[in-house]
């Protein structure tokens, strides 16, 4: 197959693209807030969905809140609590910081056996009051309404973890098996009651991982090289989801001094994982854990890819890894078993590959700037030429991400399909008070909006991606204590119109949704799973106690 020649693009640029979007007030580009401001609990998740199959993401995720408290980092390269001078530093860059890739791996998980695991702390912790159990499923369900959906089950915590907490990576669903990864266990539960099924020790912590498994359903994982503190992210495990059952391992080789294996972005694609880096980008079969590729011909390499059906890659054209200045940057479609350019975009220089909202079509966020205070946003054909740029006017819009250096398709709040652009705005203070927001639809030929729907009050929508010809969103319970509603999956058409419920979260579940930290959203088969993204309390008792996952459905 031959290649098209590469197409020029970009912020900026005179013919195509326009003008860049400039960080207004009231427009794109300011920095990213909590979704939830009075409770502790972001919330982001990629468009994929749960319980089972995984797609290309159009981009998800999450519901943040203010961080706790934070006392020094703790042991294996974990953050601390709360982490309130990166966040701080973040937002001071301007970066897009809430969502699923703000975990570090820094606790642990149960045994084999299911018993909790006492791990030694960093630090002591603080002593603290009795603590109030957290209420289960049954007590969650006393106040359901009708038209709610049950609270299927919830998982506690249970693990005494480290001085710092603990990032939980996943979860991957693949039959009926929910699995997760934390500091140095991997575990899987049963989709129906989460019942524990296996729990797989790992010898160091999980440093990386995919957003999506295989379609198999299988998983390739990172780990630090030990135990000690500031080890590289270099050694690869694979991971059975449904039985449990550890795989090959691998250790991906560093090619020099600029190539620090520190921030790993992962991808799946088909039998096909992705390890990439600042430099340079390594491919393995996952069926045999066999090296497909790596450093590829030229000066331009893949820095990460998007997991799913498509993998477009984000590349630097930096004439030396040691370059300061930013490079040019490309977006590549790439068939991930050899490493071929299907197609190339070229993005105008100075700007640089932020995010990928979809995968198909084309929605590439882009971002320019010392602190990366330009957000623009390229909407491209399915063969990489350029197509339009959205048009905000006087809206500000926000789509919620993890960190810089983590997984490309890690979004919540931007989805597509093959004509319409769906886009959520920032959260502002409604009429009484409390912040909500609306979903925009753009026209993906002109990028001009064509319709606007806002959230009911003090609550806010977060397009996840497009099913069967309809917007599917996370819409986010009240932070109130008292509520009517418990949030759930809603629906809009094409046409958008009123909000249709999909599944409503019972009420009585509210306190319980916005208490999960930096939780991921997954929805499959007409049931939700909300899962915490980071395990941190204050002291020993209320961390042992926490909910880390709430099922619902019928």
């Amino acid at each position: 197959m031959s290649q098209p020649p590469p197409q020029q693009g970009g912020p900026g640029e005179p013919e195509g693209f326009g003008a860049p979007f400039e960080p207004q007030p009231g427009r794109y580009g300011a920095p990213v807030p909590p979704l939830h401001q009075p409770q502790p609990g972001p919330y982001g998740q990629p468009s994929q969905p749960p319980y089972g199959y995984p797609q290309p993401p159009t981009v998800p995720h999450g519901h943040p809140g203010p961080p706790p408290s934070s006392p020094p980092d703790g042991p294996g390269g974990g953050r601390s609590r709360g982490r309130v001078a990166a966040l701080v530093a973040a937002v001071l860059a301007g970066v897009l910081v809430i969502g699923t890739g703000v975990w570090f791996a820094a606790g642990g998980d149960g045994a084999d056996d299911g018993k909790p695991v006492a791990k030694e702390s960093g630090a002591s912790k603080k002593p603290g009051p009795q603590v109030t159990p957290a209420a289960g499923a049954d007590e969650l369900n006393k106040g359901r309404k009708d038209g709610e959906a049950k609270v299927r089950w919830v998982e506690k915590n249970g693990v005494d973890l480290p001085q710092g907490g603990a990032r939980v990576y996943g979860p991957w669903l693949t039959g009926d098996i929910v699995a997760k990864a934390m500091y140095r266990t991997a575990s899987g539960h049963s989709a129906e009651d989460g019942a524990r099924k296996w729990s797989l020790r790992l010898p160091a912590d999980v440093c990386a991982a995919p957003t999506l498994p295989s379609p198999d359903g299988k998983v390739v994982i990172a780990l630090r090289a030990d135990t000690s503190d500031g080890a590289p992210c270099d050694r690869l495990q694979m991971i059975d989801l449904a039985t449990g059952k550890a795989g090959w391992t691998a250790t991906v080789e560093r090619t020099g001094m600029q190539d620090g294996l520190s921030h790993i972005v992962m991808a799946i694609n088909g039998d096909v994982v992705t390890v990439g880096r600042t430099t340079l980008t390594d491919a393995y079969r996952i069926s045999d854990g066999k090296h497909l590729w790596g450093t590829l011909p030229g000066t331009c390499q893949p820095y990460g890819l998007t997991s799913g059906d498509i993998a477009l890659a984000a590349v630097d054209c930096r004439k030396r890894p040691s370059d300061d200045d930013v490079g040019d940057e490309e977006v590549r479609r790439i068939d991930p078993a050899t490493g071929r350019t299907v197609w190339t975009y070229k993005v105008k220089k100075g700007w640089k590959v932020d995010r990928f909202y979809s995968v198909d079509p084309p929605v590439v966020s882009l971002r320019q700037g010392e602190l990366n205070e330009k957000w623009a946003i390229a909407l491209l054909n399915p063969d990489g030429t350029y197509r339009a740029q959205p048009v905000p006017g006087k809206e500000n819009f926000e789509v919620q991400c993890g960190e810089p250096g983590e997984n490309l398709d890690d979004c919540i709040g931007a989805a597509a399909d093959s004509d319409t652009l769906y886009l959520a705005t920032k959260p502002a203070a409604g009429v009484d008070g409390e912040l909500t927001n609306s979903v925009v639809a753009f026209d993906l030929s002109t990028g001009k909006s064509t319709w606007k729907v806002p959230a009911p009050p003090a609550q806010t929508l977060h397009p996840m991606r497009v099913e069967n010809g309809q917007v599917l969103l996370y819409l986010t319970p009240p932070p109130t204590k008292e509520t009517p509603n418990g949030g759930g999956i809603m629906a809009l058409g094409p046409q958008g119109g009123a909000l249709r419920p999909v599944l409503r979260h019972p009420a009585s579940a509210a306190t319980a949704v916005t208490g999960l930290f930096e939780p991921t959203i997954r929805f499959v088969g007409g049931r939700s799973l909300i899962s915490s993204g980071y395990i941190t309390a204050e002291t020993d008792e209320e961390e042992m106690d926490l909910r880390t996952m709430i099922a619902f459905g019928d």
